[in-house]
C-alpha cells in the first residue's frame, strides 16, 4: 500500500478534482459569467481606491460595510442573520462541516450543481441524488419526498433556478419538501439576477430554511463573494466553521464599490435576459437542436442523438466555448449548456450552428 493510499481519504481517492476548461483566445460561453466589464470610468475610480487600500492588516472580520449593502440591495429582511464566504462553494463547505457528521446525509436532485457532491464526498457525508423528472427537469416529488424520509437528510440543496437545467421548481413543491425535511434546506439562488421568483423575503417563514446567494453571475465572479441568509440562530452556528477574514480586504473594497453602482449590473443583467430569449428563440427554430426554457443566465439544449461532442468540438474549432453535459449524467445525454453572451458573441454562436465548419 502506498502512502497516499494509507493517508488519503478513500472518499477523497474517488472522485475527481473539479474541472476548468481552458477558454485561451475562445468566445467563453461555458461558465454562466456576465460577459459584460466595466467602464474606463468605473475601472478609474475603483482603481483609486485600490491604490488607496492598505493590505498590511487584516480585513474587517465580519465585513460589515459590504453585509449592510448586501442587506440592502439584496433585500434580506431585516431579522435575518447574513453570513459570508468566499464564494457559494465556501458557504456550502461550512454549511457541511457544520452539519455533518458520520451517517448524516446531505441530499440534492440530479442533474443539479456538481458542488453539493463533491464537497458531501470529501467532507464525509453520504450524498443522495434524486432525479429529476426527464420530460421537463420538474421535481419527481413522489420520489424525492421517499428519499428524505428514508435518509433524514441533515442538509437538502435546492438550486432555485436550477444548474445545469435553467428551470424554476414549483413554489408548492419547494414548500412540501421544506415541511417534509428534518434537517436544513438551503435555497441556492445563485441566478437570481435573471428571475424574479426567490424565497429570500420568507426568511423566518420556516424555521429550517435559509437562502444562499452569490455576485458571481452579476458580473463579479473574479471577486468570489458568497452570502448566507437566515435565521440567526442557524447563521450563528454555520459562523463558527468560517475561517477568520475569510474575505480579503480587496474583495470587501471592490464588491462595497461596485454595489455603489447596482444600477450598472442592474442594466447588464436586463440587457442578459433580453438576450436569452432571442437566443431562445433562435435555437427554436434550428433543425436538430431543443432548447430548454431558463430563467438563468444559459440555456440547456439537446442536439439529435449522439451529436452533442461533434457541434461541441465544431463550435471550439470556430473559436467558440460552450459547455458539454453529454456523458454527466443520463438524463443530459446529449445536452450542450450555453451561457448568453454579448450580442456579438451570440451572434457568433448562432452563426456557428447554423454554418458549421467541418
Amino acid at each position: 500500500m502506498s502512502l497516499i493510499e494509507q493517508w488519503i481519504r478513500p472518499e477523497v481517492r474517488a472522485i475527481d478534482a473539479y474541472h476548468v476548461a481552458d477558454a485561451s483566445g475562445l468566445i467563453k460561453l461555458d461558465a454562466m459569467e456576465n460577459p459584460y466589464t466595466w467602464s474606463e470610468e468605473l475601472r478609474g475610480e475603483w482603481a483609486q481606491l485600490i491604490r488607496d487600500a492598505d493590505v498590511n492588516r487584516y480585513p474587517d472580520p465580519h465585513a460589515r460595510q459590504l453585509t449592510q449593502q448586501l442587506r440592502s440591495v439584496m433585500q434580506i429582511p431585516a431579522n435575518a442573520g447574513v453570513l459570508l464566504g468566499n464564494g457559494s462553494d465556501e458557504i456550502i463547505q461550512m454549511l457541511a462541516l457544520a452539519l455533518g457528521g458520520e451517517g448524516r446525509t446531505l441530499l440534492s436532485v440530479e442533474p443539479g450543481f456538481v458542488m453539493y457532491r463533491l464537497i458531501a464526498a470529501f467532507s464525509g457525508l453520504n450524498y443522495v441524488g434524486v432525479e429529476l423528472n426527464a420530460a421537463d427537469f420538474s421535481l419527481d416529488m413522489e420520489a424525492l419526498l421517499e428519499a428524505i424520509d428514508e435518509h433524514q437528510p441533515a442538509l437538502l440543496f435546492l438550486a432555485y433556478p436550477n444548474n445545469p437545467t435553467g428551470n424554476l421548481f414549483a413554489v408548492s413543491d419547494v414548500e412540501r419538501i421544506i415541511a417534509a425535511s428534518p434537517g436544513l434546506v438551503i435555497i441556492d439562488e445563485a441566478y437570481a439576477p435573471f428571475t424574479v421568483a426567490s424565497f429570500m423575503p420568507r426568511i423566518g417563514e420556516f424555521d429550517n430554511m435559509v437562502v444562499m446567494r452569490t455576485l458571481s453571475k452579476m458580473g463579479l465572479a473574479g471577486l468570489r463573494l458568497g452570502l448566507l441568509a437566515g435565521p440567526v440562530e442557524w447563521i450563528s452556528e454555520v459562523d463558527k466553521t468560517r475561517l477568520p477574514y475569510n474575505i480579503n480586504v480587496l474583495t470587501q473594497l471592490s464588491a462595497s464599490f461596485a454595489l455603489s453602482h447596482i444600477s450598472v449590473f442592474d442594466r447588464q443583467t436586463a440587457k442578459i435576459r433580453a438576450a436569452r430569449s432571442q437566443l431562445f428563440k433562435e435555437l427554436q427554430e434550428m433543425p436538430g437542436i431543443t432548447p430548454f426554457q431558463s430563467e438563468a443566465n444559459f440555456i440547456l439544449v439537446r442536439t439529435a442523438e449522439e451529436e452533442a461532442v461533434s457541434l461541441f468540438e465544431g463550435l471550439k474549432r470556430q473559436g467558440i466555448l460552450i459547455k458539454i453535459l453529454h456523458g454527466s449524467h443520463p438524463l443530459l445525454n446529449n445536452c450542450l449548456r450555453i451561457t448568453i453572451g454579448t450580442k456579438a458573441e451570440n451572434r457568433a454562436l448562432v452563426e456557428a450552428l447554423k454554418f458549421p465548419k467541418t
